[in-house]
């Protein structure tokens, strides 16, 4: 049962309260320790995006299109719709040969709000290329003409390049393709649906990728934590948690993110992963719950824990700047 993992006061009273599920859990699959039910089953949405990648990579897909490390990080990305990610983007596309009309993960605004008034200034309408997943579904028409397939219907999960990618990401998780179940995202393709433990521990074994038993994928599993790591901006954006943590710990924590408030978080030095749900899909509650998490899991130190809290301050502000309440981790 999801417990309480953040409360919201104003004055001296609890206001709000989101609850929710976590774990870590090790390289080599243990449980290193929960907050909640460890097993909860949940979409993996946005954050499943590095394993989307894998088939891709194995198959000197990046090597086949000159595809850059930045570019490559993009693929992984819930980006921003900053310029940098529009024209990345763009850049990958033109080097398969394509414009972004093959996109068809729908027009979406750019997360981020600076980037949207730019549009509006401008009088432009957000494209496919704004989209978060329009990174996610570049990969996926690459992995098409890498494999020589039709791009039509790529979305759809009884396309030829959905079932690779539904093998995969159930092997990356450690579980069969039957316990893998889906549903449709907001960009429109198949979304997997396992529990906290399994994605957390995929993302263990994608930061410890050396060690983390990928076999003939080692090496494509490496290339795209390099790139996540060293690129943390085209992963996310200007201002989001994911990108502070990445620079914050030098890329010795994995940081990204999930629609609804599906999180995961990989680590180095503790050799393990994290995964976490908030249980209202609560945007809001994300950064603090990252931050409380990696303190509860000791994945970072109390030097950095001090400077995400100062980046990120834990206390709620009327229009006038008042400081009315408090942002307080309880588990």
């Amino acid at each position: 049962m999801s417990v309480e993992l953040l409360h919201y006061t104003r004055g001296k009273y609890v206001e709000n309260i989101h609850r929710g599920d976590g774990v870590c859990v090790s390289v080599d699959g243990n449980i290193i320790g929960s907050v909640g039910n460890a097993h909860l089953p949940m979409f993996w949405r946005s954050a499943a995006k590095p394993f989307q990648l894998l088939q891709f990579v194995k198959m000197g897909g990046v090597e086949k299109y000159n595809l850059t490390q930045a570019e490559l990080a993009i693929l992984a990305s819930s980006h921003s719709g900053e310029n940098i990610h529009v024209e990345t983007v763009t850049s990958i596309l033109h080097k398969l040969g394509l414009t972004s009309e093959v996109l068809n993960c729908g027009s979406a605004r750019p997360m981020s709000g600076k980037a949207f008034k730019e549009l509006v200034k401008q009088n432009l309408k957000p494209s496919a290329l704004h989209n978060p997943c329009s990174g996610k579904h570049t990969g996926i028409i690459a992995l098409c003409q890498l494999l020589d397939i039709p791009i039509a219907d790529y979305i759809k999960p009884d396309h030829p390049a959905q079932k690779i990618i539904h093998k995969i990401v159930a092997m990356s998780a450690g579980i069969s393709e039957d316990e893998l179940d889906i549903g449709i995202d907001g960009c429109g393709v198949p979304v997997f649906y396992l529990p906290l433990d399994k994605m957390a521990y995929a993302y263990a074994r994608l930061m410890n990728a050396e060690e983390g038993n990928w076999g003939e994928y080692t090496e494509a599993a490496v290339k795209i934590r390099d790139a996540m790591c060293q690129n943390p901006l085209l992963v996310s954006g200007t201002g989001r948690i994911d990108k502070a943590v990445t620079e914050l710990t030098g890329g010795r924590v994995l940081a990204k993110i999930g629609a609804d408030a599906v999180y995961c978080l990989a680590s180095r030095e503790k050799k393990a992963g994290i995964a976490f749900k908030i249980e209202d899909g609560s945007y809001a509650a994300v950064t603090p719950a990252v931050i409380a998490m990696l303190k509860h899991f000791d994945f970072i130190t109390e030097a950095e824990h001090a400077e995400l809290l100062k980046m990120y301050p834990p206390v709620l502000k009327n229009h006038r700047g008042d400081i009315i309440g408090t942002i307080e981790a309880v588990f």
